[in-house]
């Protein structure tokens, strides 16, 4: 969802901004495509290194457990128990839950309950560029068809209506999957695509005129 708000937001704020500009239609559907594609690329380049940054953090954590483990396993086995104790195990069957996790797979078992990591959780950095990537492309394409399909006496018109209620029923739908207030949810990001499409379409009446 956030990425294909990213993508209708800048693509309809560079296409209004360059319409502004009193560019041709030739030169606005051009910028259009140069922003979905530059944006989608971005949008990849910045979740892979990211996602890889955190993948190299959890190995480096992993690699700090296996050390510990193998030069102070007594301890670890303590500081496991104590996990279970704060979450209300009595001591005994902390000491006993830790012992038996320990001796099926002692890294695993600190790696979950010690730091959080899990299998379903593994950072996966090319999926996650890929993801990025088709969201904002699926996003900026829709103000990009509506630029495309509109009359060009009437693009600066077609382009924020259409891509504002694109905004909407995107912000509506995330709401509801997420159980939040839709009307909160829509008005806000409404109100600040609108915001960044008058910015830029402002920006780009200004130095087209200058």
């Amino acid at each position: 969802m956030l990425g294909a708000n990213d993508g209708i937001v800048s693509t309809a704020s560079l296409v209004l901004g360059v319409a502004a500009a009193q560019a041709s239609p030739a030169s606005i559907v051009t910028a259009g495509i140069a922003g979905l594609v530059a944006g989608a690329m971005s949008m990849a380049a910045g979740e892979y290194v990211s996602v890889h940054s955190q993948a190299d953090s959890e190995r480096a954590e992993l690699e700090v457990e296996k050390r510990e483990l193998k030069e102070d396993r007594a301890g670890e086995h303590r500081e496991l128990a104590a996990i279970y104790e704060r979450r209300g195990l009595e001591p005994a069957l902390a000491r006993e839950v830790a012992k038996q996790l320990m001796a099926r797979d002692a890294l695993g078992a600190h790696a979950l309950d010690e730091l959080g990591l899990t299998p379903a959780r593994k950072p996966r950095p090319m999926q996650a560029a890929f993801a990025s990537a088709l969201s904002f492309a699926v996003g900026a394409a829709l103000p990009l068809a509506a630029a495309l399909l509109s009359p060009a006496a009437l693009l600066v018109y077609v382009v924020p209506a259409t891509s504002l209620g694109f905004l909407a029923g995107l912000g509506a739908l995330a709401a509801r999957m997420g159980g939040a207030p839709m009307g909160v949810a829509t008005l806000r990001v409404t109100f600040w695509g609108a915001l960044a499409m008058a910015v830029t379409a402002g920006a780009g009446a200004l130095f087209g005129s200058a």
